[in-house]
């Protein structure tokens, strides 16, 4: 192997990439950590963690990882902002050593932890890219105080969902959950907690088959999946959390994923290419929480270290 190569190169900055370089940086190996965005991935995009243990009442995401990212800095382990946009995996047989492009510049490694997280999915109906940012939004925390009195639709029924449903219902004058099934799919305590507020409705068994309006969103088409049926509801804005894709691109025909481009691990975070390991938002999983991404940072880091 090349020796002046990094030893470990981690792709993504969110908590389960932030874990490892922790872990990485304590193992004293040479490492260096790329962020396509910025340092904490999609998390920043809510304003707290309530459900990470040890901080009871919550903790602002901003706070939370700025505090990851001072322990990684504080071990010296570099953080880039810059995107990763190809790795080149060694011949089948060959000891490994990759080849990793970052804003055109190539840097080598012996090993490779990809953390690189997963973005929301869209509906895919008529009208909703052409309307982003007019009222279709994918973040009730950051465009939340622009529906201030307004009523708004939230499509989805995951733990984020009602989460932002709630974030949302301290400023709109209404939220309205459409869920196609009968059954939501959050935490009970969520559930509980949304059933409560006199702001949030639900239109259950159901879906959007369109977005309308002229220059901003003026109604969601909803189907009734039950009978059929179709309604306009009136709203202001549709705020959408129905999933996420995983950022997994650059890595295609280099490690197995499944059909939706999830990387495939066993439980030391392996993949199906010798030295490469994946943590995170972007590996298949049942559970995608930060307390997890976080367990999963420390195990890929454990296990390029054991490998190295």
């Amino acid at each position: 192997m090349n020796d002046s190569a990094y030893e470990l190169i981690i792709i993504g900055a969110g908590p389960a990439g932030l874990t490892a370089a922790l872990y990485a940086g304590r193992y004293r190996l040479r490492t260096i950590v790329f962020e396509k965005l910025a340092v904490g991935g999609q998390i920043i995009l809510s304003s707290a963690i309530e459900n990470f243990p040890g901080f009871p009442g919550g903790i602002s995401t901003v706070d939370f990882i700025e505090r990851m990212k001072s322990q990684v800095t504080e071990l010296g382990v570099d953080i880039k902002t810059e995107e990763v946009t190809e790795i080149d995996v060694p011949a089948a047989g060959q000891q490994p050593l990759f080849t990793i492009k970052a804003a055109g510049v190539p840097y080598e490694t012996k090993s490779v932890i990809v953390a690189s997280g997963a973005g929301y999915k869209r509906l895919e109906v008529p009208g909703e890219v052409r309307l982003i940012g007019k009222g279709v939004s994918y973040c009730a925390t950051c465009d939340a105080p622009m529906f201030k009195d307004k009523e708004v639709v939230v499509v989805g029924a995951g733990d984020r969902a009602l989460e932002e449903a709630l974030y949302l219902a301290d400023y709109a004058k209404k939220v309205t959950i459409v869920h196609r099934r009968q059954q939501l799919r959050a935490s009970l305590i969520l559930q509980e907690k949304v059933k409560k507020n006199p702001r949030i409705d639900f239109v259950l068994d159901s879906v959007i088959e369109e977005i309308t309006g002229e220059h901003k969103v003026e109604a969601a088409k909803i189907k009734n999946l039950k009978n059929g049926s179709l309604s306009l509801l009136a709203c202001n804005g549709v705020f959408v959390f129905v999933g996420i894709t995983p950022y997994t691109g650059f890595l295609k025909n280099k490690v197995e994923m499944d059909k939706e481009g999830f990387i495939m691990t066993d439980d030391q975070m392996k993949t199906s290419q010798e030295a490469l390991f994946a943590c995170g938002d972007c590996r298949k999983k049942s559970l995608y929480q930060v307390v997890t991404a976080c367990a999963e940072g420390a195990v890929a880091a454990h296990s390029a270290h054991r490998y190295l």
